[in-house]
């Protein structure tokens, strides 16, 4: 439990210097004054309000949904990779943020759900993922099941299948603008995280990490194949397709607040077994401390690099990501060899 109570530890700390870090710097303990204040009811100067906003209203926020769907990401994709039995797999190989991008493009450039306000774009990215989950469902599945192969090759073929729908939908967007902000988001952004839509992407995601933890035994088992889980009394059919339906629903409550951010459901289980094992007890205990330390960072690298532009969430996973996985490739055994 050593290395959990550090990530831990690191997290709190990461938490509280990137609120504080950005155009305006606020020194840590002015910062947690401040959420001291807001949690509690306390009281502030005038002269402070300002400065009390940005913390509250506009950092804590983002560095809460960073750290949330950082969390997410690590522990969904420890489990597609035992799910479908491949270690090249990540939350989104199965086509959902695909799904979701293309929902968020239809509402974005056409103005459906307007009535719902600034959650519509959520809302439809959601709808969109959860489109997706069904119909890679429905392709996948036969009479005899679903196989891990048959579930990634279905969720990769239909994955092209929204990315072109999403392209074409761009290709004859009206504006200009709208477009630039549809691109940004299928890159992934914690730009747009409020009071409002934390709340829910949190509970959804937790739920999901507590319900993935408590299966740690059967991904354990699912890792070894269909054979082996049938020769310990576990139907694989069976697990294989609540856990699908899981981890579709919490990728889509992610990918309805975030967009599509790499590589950290790709890397960080695999970095997370180097360190504990492959035990998803430990894997899943572990992993989303790390992921979520990870989004902070990176998020919060996000939006100071080039003030006062805010660099995509998914060109800086990407540019830590493919070394990093480089590097875990050259390590045979972080591949079962491969």
């Amino acid at each position: 439990m050593l290395l959990p109570s550090a990530l831990a530890a690191a997290l709190v700390v990461s938490g509280l210097l990137a609120i504080g870090l950005g155009s305006a710097v606020i020194d840590p303990a002015d910062t947690a004054r401040y959420l001291w204040a807001a949690v509690s009811g306390g009281t502030i100067s005038a002269d402070e309000v300002s400065r009390y906003q940005i913390v509250w209203q506009i950092r804590t926020p983002r560095v809460l949904l960073a750290a949330v769907v950082g969390a997410g990401l690590a522990a969904v994709g420890a489990t597609v990779q035992a799910l479908v039995r491949n270690p090249l797999a990540d939350p989104y190989i199965l086509g959902i943020s695909s799904g979701a991008s293309v929902g968020a493009v239809t509402v974005t450039l056409f103005g459906a759900l307007a009535v719902l306000g600034i959650h519509a774009v959520s809302v439809g990215a959601f709808a969109g993922a959860m489109g997706a989950t069904v119909l890679v469902y429905a392709a996948a599945r036969t009479r005899s099941g679903i196989t891990p192969l048959r579930l990634v090759l279905t969720g990769v073929a239909l994955a092209f299948g929204f990315q072109a729908v999403m392209s074409v939908l761009i290709y004859f967007a009206p504006g200009s603008d709208a477009t630039s902000t549809v691109l940004f988001w299928t890159m992934g952004t914690f730009g747009a995280a409020t009071w409002g839509s934390v709340p829910v992407a949190a509970a959804v995601v937790l739920v999901g990490l507590v319900v993935l933890r408590r299966a740690a035994g059967t991904l354990d088992v699912l890792a070894l194949g269909d054979e082996a889980a049938a020769s310990m009394g576990v139907d694989a059919t069976r697990s294989r397709r609540w856990l699908f339906l899981l981890t579709a629903v919490v990728t889509g409550a992610m990918a309805a607040v975030s967009g599509t951010i790499g590589f950290v459901g790709l890397v960080v289980p695999h970095v997370t077994r180097l360190l504990v094992g492959a035990t998803h007890t430990r894997v899943l205990t572990t992993a989303p401390l790390l992921g979520a330390v990870l989004a902070v960072w990176v998020d919060l690298l996000a939006r100071t690099a080039v003030p006062p532009r805010e660099l995509p969430l998914g060109v800086l996973t990407a540019l830590v990501g493919v070394p990093l996985f480089v590097g875990l490739m050259r390590r045979r055994h972080a591949f079962g060899g491969a």
